[in-house]
Formats: C-alpha cells, sequence, structure tokens
C-alpha cells in the first residue's frame, strides 16, 4: 500500500524522539529523489520523495554516492550541514513532515530552516524553506504550467498542499457516520464509501474494516445493516491511542504490501509477519525496489546500450549464416565448371545456355547451364570455378566470424545478465569501464574519480565459516578466478547460463558439503537462472580453469568439473552475506 497519512504518523511518532536533538553530520543524496542525512550516532535519515516510494525513516542500508554530488545535496550542505534537528512534525492527516532544523547562515547566525517532505505519489517533493517563509529550492520546481492551484519555486512563499474536502476519520462520531452512510447510494461499494468520504484511509485498510464488519470485502452500503460503525470505532481509538504495530505481507515469500493493522482479509493467500519497527519494515520492503530502481535510472544508458549491440550482432549473425547455408552448394558450381569445360567443343560464343549431360549422376542426365553471352566458353568455365573458389573461402571466413560473432553474443549476453542485477553504483561504473574498453562505448576522455576505485566482489562466509566470493562483472570475475583465488579453492559457475564467477576459499583443504552447497545456491542466485528452480552449477579447483588467449572478459573454459543441481535462495544469499 502507499504510506498513508495514518501510517506515516506512526512512522514520525518512531523516529521523532531519536532525530530530535540530533545534529546533522553529513548530507548525501545517492540517487535523483533520495537524500541521507547521517546523525549523531551512527543514525542514518532516509528522505525519498520519489514518485513511486516517497517515505521518510530511519536506515541501516548503506547506499553508494555519485563521485560528484548533485546541486541539490551541495545546497543542502550549505544551509543545513552541521545543523541541530529541533522537531519532527506531521501536517493533520497530511502526507507532509516537516522537519525544523536551527543551522548558521553566511553571517554566522542561527537561523531556523524547514526541510518539508511531501509524500504525495507523482507529486512528491523536498523542499527547503528558509526562515522567513521563501522556499530556497526544491527537488521538483513546480512552474504554473504544471500546476495552476500551486507553484514551487525559489523566492515564492511556501504552503501547504491544498486539502482535500474529507471528514476526518478520528474525529468522527457515529451520528454524522450513519447520516452521511444513509445519504449514499445503496449500489456503493462500501470500501469505496469509506475512501471518498474520509481522508487518510488507504484501500488496504478500508477494505479491511468492510471485512471485519460484513466478512466480504466487496460488500455494499445495502448490506451494511449497522455493523460498520462498530468496527470503525474500534479502529478509531486504537489510531487515537497510537496502537499501530508495523506488518509486512509476504505472497510466496516475497514482499507484497505493508499495513499497521493486522489484515484478515487475505486469508491464507498471504502470510503476514510482524516487524520489530516501521523503520525496519520500510528498510526491507522497498530494499529490493530500490535495486530495480537504480537499475532502472543508473543502468538505463548501459541497459540500452548492450541491448543495442545485442540485436546489432544477432541481425549479423543471421545474415552470416544465410551466407554460410549458400555456401555449402558451392559443388554444384565447380561441376558446372567441369562440364563446361569437357564441352567446349559444342559451344558458341554468345550462347546464353547449354544443355549437356551431367556424368556425374548415374543416368547421365541432361542438365542446362546458364552463361554469360559476353564471355567465351572457356572464359564461362573459368567464372563458374572462380564463383566455387570464392564460396570455398568465404566458407572458412565465414565460420570463423560466426565463432567470434556466438562469443561476442554471449558475452553481451552476461553483461545484461550483470546489470540486471547490479546493486551499487560502483557496479555500474565498473561495468561503463568494461564497455569502453571493448570499444562499445565512446571514451569520453578524463575518468571521475569514481571510476577509478577498484571494486571488490561479493563477499560471503558460509555456515562452516568458509569465505564465499561472487564477481560483480566480466572483468571482475576474471580478476576472481585468475588473481585473487587460490589453485586449491573451489570454482563454481551455473552450467550453460550466464551468470557470476564463484570461488569457494578452501585454503588447500577440502570443502565441506554444506559449504559446497550453499556456493552453488549462491552462484544459481547471481545468474541468470535465478528465478528457476534446480539449476545446474558445475564446480572444479581453480587450477582447471583457464583463460583463453584473445577471449572476452569473463570468458574461460573448465575441465575436470562435476555438476549440483540447486535452487536459488534469496534469504540464504542475505543471511550468508558479509556486509
Amino acid at each position: 500500500m502507499p504510506l498513508d497519512a495514518i501510517c506515516l504518523s506512526a512512522v514520525v511518532r518512531e523516529i521523532a524522539p531519536q532525530l530530535e536533538g540530533n545534529r546533522i553530520e553529513k548530507i548525501q543524496q545517492p540517487a535523483r529523489d533520495q537524500i541521507v542525512l547521517l546523525l549523531r550516532g551512527s543514525r542514518r535519515l532516509l528522505i525519498n520523495a520519489g514518485a513511486n516510494q516517497p517515505r521518510i525513516h530511519l536506515t541501516s542500508l548503506l547506499r553508494d554516492n555519485p563521485a560528484q554530488p548533485p546541486m541539490f545535496c551541495m545546497l543542502l550542505r550549505k544551509y543545513i550541514g552541521g545543523g541541530r534537528i529541533v522537531s519532527v512534525e506531521q501536517a493533520p492527516l497530511e502526507r507532509v513532515v516537516t522537519l525544523t532544523i536551527d543551522a548558521m547562515d553566511e553571517l554566522g547566525e542561527m537561523s531556523r530552516y524547514r526541510l518539508v517532505l511531501e509524500c504525495m505519489g507523482r507529486h512528491s517533493n523536498l523542499i527547503l524553506v528558509s526562515p522567513d517563509g521563501h522556499v530556497i529550492d526544491c527537488l521538483r520546481r513546480v512552474d504554473f504550467e504544471m500546476s495552476q492551484q500551486r507553484q514551487v519555486l525559489p523566492g515564492l512563499f511556501y504552503h501547504l498542499p491544498p486539502v482535500q474536502e474529507k471528514l476526518s476519520p478520528l474525529t468522527v462520531e457515529e451520528d454524522e457516520f450513519a447520516r452521511h452512510l444513509a445519504a449514499a447510494p445503496s449500489e456503493t461499494p462500501l470500501d469505496r464509501w469509506l475512501l471518498d468520504t474520509f481522508t487518510a484511509i488507504s484501500p488496504l485498510i478500508a477494505r479491511e474494516l468492510v471485512y471485519r464488519a460484513c466478512g466480504s470485502t466487496d460488500s455494499r452500503v445495502e448490506e451494511e445493516a449497522g455493523r460498520l460503525w462498530s468496527v470503525f470505532a474500534a479502529w478509531q481509538q486504537a489510531v487515537n491511542g497510537g496502537e499501530m504495530t508495523p506488518y509486512v505481507l509476504l505472497k510466496d515469500g516475497k514482499y507484497s504490501d505493508f499495513t499497521y493493522l493486522a489484515p484478515q482479509q487475505y486469508g491464507d493467500f498471504m502470510d503476514c509477519r510482524e516487524e520489530p519497527t516501521f523503520c525496519q519494515l520500510l528498510d526491507g520492503f522497498y530494499e529490493g525496489r530500490e535495486q530495480a530502481e537504480r537499475v532502472r535510472q543508473k543502468g538505463q544508458d548501459l541497459l540500452k546500450t548492450v541491448t543495442n549491440a545485442r540485436d546489432r550482432v544477432r541481425r549479423k549473425i543471421a545474415l552470416q549464416e544465410k551466407e554460410y547455408a549458400q555456401t555449402q552448394d558451392r559443388d554444384q558450381l565447380r561441376i558446372c565448371g567441369e562440364l563446361i569445360t569437357a564441352n567446349l567443343y559444342r559451344m558458341e560464343r554468345g550462347a546464353s545456355k547449354v544443355t549437356v549431360e551431367n556424368y556425374y549422376e548415374p543416368d547421365c542426365p541432361a542438365v542446362e547451364i546458364r552463361l554469360d553471352p559476353r564471355l567465351s566458353p572457356q572464359e564461362n568455365g573459368a567464372r563458374y570455378f572462380k564463383q566455387y573458389n570464392k564460396a570455398k573461402t568465404a566458407e572458412k571466413i565465414l565460420t570463423e566470424q560466426l565463432r567470434l560473432g556466438r562469443e561476442e553474443l554471449m558475452y553481451l549476453e552476461s553483461v545484461l545478465q550483470q546489470l540486471q542485477q547490479a546493486e551499487a553504483e560502483q557496479d555500474f561504473n565498473d561495468i561503463r569501464a568494461e564497455l569502453t574498453e571493448g570499444g562499445y562505448i565512446r571514451n569520453r576522455g578524463k575518468k571521475q574519480p569514481g571510476f577509478q576505485r577498484v571494486s571488490k566482489p561479493r563477499e560471503f562466509r558460509s555456515s562452516a565459516g568458509l569465505r564465499i566470493l561472487v564477481g560483480r562483472s566480466n572483468q571482475q570475475n576474471d580478476r576472481l578466478t585468475t588473481k585473487m583465488a587460490g589453485p586449491r579453492d573451489i570454482w563454481l559457475h551455473t552450467q550453460k547460463i550466464h551468470g557470476s564467477h564463484v570461488i569457494l576459499c578452501t585454503d588447500g583443504a577440502q570443502p565441506d558439503e554444506q559449504s559446497l552447497w550453499e556456493a552453488a545456491v549462491l552462484a544459481a542466485y547471481y545468474s541468470q537462472g535465478r528465478e528457476s528452480s534446480k539449476v545446474p552449477v558445475d564446480y572444479t579447483p581453480v587450477r582447471y580453469v583457464k583463460k583463453p588467449a584473445g577471449a572476452k572478459p569473463g570468458m574461460v573454459t573448465y575441465t575436470t568439473y562435476q555438476t549440483m543441481f540447486v535452487t536459488p535462495e534469496a534469504d540464504l544469499a542475505k543471511k550468508l552475506h558479509v556486509k
């Protein structure tokens, strides 16, 4: 569900005591719509003003930052860097949270700024307001062409978003509730009536209240019979009393939704799990979505570049395969040349065709051979021999080109797999550098500082304490296998499926079966077979893995291997991951 105003109030109630009086030590902007305030006590406050997942909460996840901070990040550092958070307040029943911050201004005097987060879907915004109420700047500038009701631009006075003309669900009395319900058309769905009548109620909560009152989520006003108010009043009392508990809903083991009221409407179709805090709930719920968003934002151009290159190679291979098939008929050209040579005495110059007996077949049938009337009989024969030799040479060249093309296609598909599973900005930097070195991206000249860091592979620790290293890019796969791994370490890779190189570090000893199985599960999880089951994973000591001369990054050959069939497990990857 979206973070509605009531659920947001629970989050604000949870984080306010930890933020008020705390000092802002650093300000980061890891993504276009994200701001992270690093506070004393190793606390990180995430403020997200993205259209799909606006929210505010304390986070334990580490996020990579761009090499150059964006302009809005620099502006926040200028005005509120080193400031102290005075209060964290939410506008009543509105998805607007205001952080009041005391910080030194340009004259060295203490001034009071406001950092306002508006969690309003595609209209979400983060706005820095000066002590006199003017907008200093914001993540998204809203001019008259974008909205005729409210402009948000530097220099204008800041005003709260327009309030919806709906009833407050936390103060409504039974008489008023019954009067509005009686005025509704009898065919109106009860959950729709709740959404249209009251503010700050999400669709999930509306359906839950109707289900608890009527036993079904699709009940209508005419079926209500006075049962809805008792359920509504109990919910109202719980919310007013702050009795809200963070619950996450899982479907097939994956995050599906979250709420502050234990849902009964889904029955056994979804699992309901209580989380320790709302911050931990939001951290876990949005972690996977943030990864997908980072891939979309930071890797979109890389995905487009690699996809176009892959499609171009596919088209090239298709044309070459067609040409190769044509070369397989070249023996007919040689036969025509020999038949012309054997029948020169029967041919005249200027003829466009000749009919001769084909003595290469048992019955010596008559065959018609087309000629070029501009050439002599001898020259026509030589022409067919030349075409035969040309097709023979083309076969050799096309065989090599097809081999190289298929290797390039495999390489580009492996890059696409790595882009889809990239987790940090440095992963994209490594892949971009790899593509630049391979000639797929034009070299832009001077490198940015962020591109000069050597990234580390993903590190895990098996149940028995053995290190497991997983490559993040093809170049890192090469370093991991050919330089970092020892000859007796175990190398793992999915069989005939694009994926990362995985190294089980054994320190020269024989690995236990559990560690080997866990490394195989990680190899399957960080591959194109992530969503499959019974994925084949080959494993062998590193000494049997070789890098062919001139091969594309990440391409190796191996012998003396064994195969294990495993099912990828995301929970195991999280459990074994070393942060």
